[in-house]
């Protein structure tokens, strides 16, 4: 449950339900599936009981979403049974009927910064434009590259990403990158590749990739320009590293990211993978809750309403609702 907090003055409910989004990684022991796509690799992937038998189908967890009050919904590319087009239509009508937004397809495979293979790889992830685009997807995310970040090898990447993301956006796809892989160990080449392409290919931050020293100095020069963001929890035997992900959340709004937060949840602290979600959920509104509270400068935007009446509009969305009190 999220903490609200009270004042002497007037009613604001601030709307977060359109900052949060899941990706189905965060579901991979509930699917237990995986199907394997490979560049160079033409034929259609056996099921693979990756992460056991699953209890749920990709199909279901728009609705799973919807139920949760989580309205964005990140699809891995080995989550998806089925490239067929009768398959892609049913997957986009479960997420209008759930009233989910399909906001990115991750696709997980690839490397535009091989010379030996980039060019089959890009064209590979060419193929999934249109796969995108049929599930209705906003953006399409890509491995920028996992070789070392020499010179080369950045401005070949750079070469596939501006031609991947002229096809993207005719199709009415954002083209996004992830700081991952070795190509991208740090926010200088990241900022880099950003640059060299001028606005044409967007970015996907993630909390848990730079796992190391200088992580939040480094996060921080980057999440200015994220467009989206994979909001990764840290978890140990003690539970969710609140310190770190608070932080995270808290320099990335610093740094002026104003996007969806993609819950992350990787961890067998909690067995059911929807709690784990959730915490991450609620620990972000918090912070949210804080800082709405703490901001003199922010305006209400629903003067005069009762405690009462906030409390209804909150039951109606599952907590994604966060109830504080400023000045009117």
């Amino acid at each position: 449950m999220i903490t609200f907090q009270q004042r002497e003055w007037g009613s604001l409910v601030v709307d977060l339900s359109d900052r949060f989004a899941v990706s189905t990684w965060s579901l991979h022991r509930a699917l237990g599936a995986t199907y394997p796509y490979k560049p160079g690799d033409r034929a259609y992937p056996a099921r693979q009981s990756t992460y056991g038998k699953g209890t749920i189908e990709l199909i279901d967890v728009p609705q799973q979403c919807a139920d949760h009050s989580i309205f964005r919904l990140e699809i891995c590319s080995f989550h998806l049974p089925s490239l067929l087009p009768s398959y892609l239509r049913d997957f986009r009508k479960a997420t209008e009927e759930a009233g989910v937004k399909l906001q990115t397809l991750l696709v997980e495979d690839g490397d535009l910064s091989n010379s030996q293979t980039a060019h089959r790889d890009a064209e590979w992830m060419e193929g999934w434009i249109d796969v995108a685009a049929a599930l209705g997807a906003e953006n399409m995310r890509v491995i920028a590259g996992k070789a070392r970040p020499t010179d080369p090898a950045l401005m070949l990447a750079e070469t596939h990403l501006r031609r991947l993301a002229e096809l993207t956006a005719a199709a009415g796809v954002r083209l996004v990158i992830e700081n991952w892989f070795d190509l991208l160990p740090g926010p200088t080449e990241v900022n880099r590749i950003l640059d060299a392409l001028h606005g044409k290919v967007g970015l996907n931050g993630d909390f848990g990739n730079w796992e190391r020293a200088g992580k939040y100095e480094d996060l921080a020069k980057i999440m200015g320009r994220a467009e989206l963001c994979h909001a990764k929890g840290r978890y140990s035997a003690a539970g969710l590293d609140e310190e770190d992900y608070v932080r995270c959340i808290e320099l990335s709004n610093l740094a002026g990211y104003q996007g969806p937060f993609t819950l992350i949840y990787d961890s067998a602290y909690h067995q059911d993978e929807w709690s784990g979600i959730l915490e991450e959920r609620d620990c972000i509104a918090r912070v949210f809750g804080e800082k709405f509270a703490n901001d003199d400068h922010y305006r209400c935007i629903s003067r005069g309403a009762t405690h009462g009446n906030c409390a209804r509009i909150l039951d109606v969305k599952l907590d994604t609702r966060a109830i504080h009190q400023c000045k009117s």
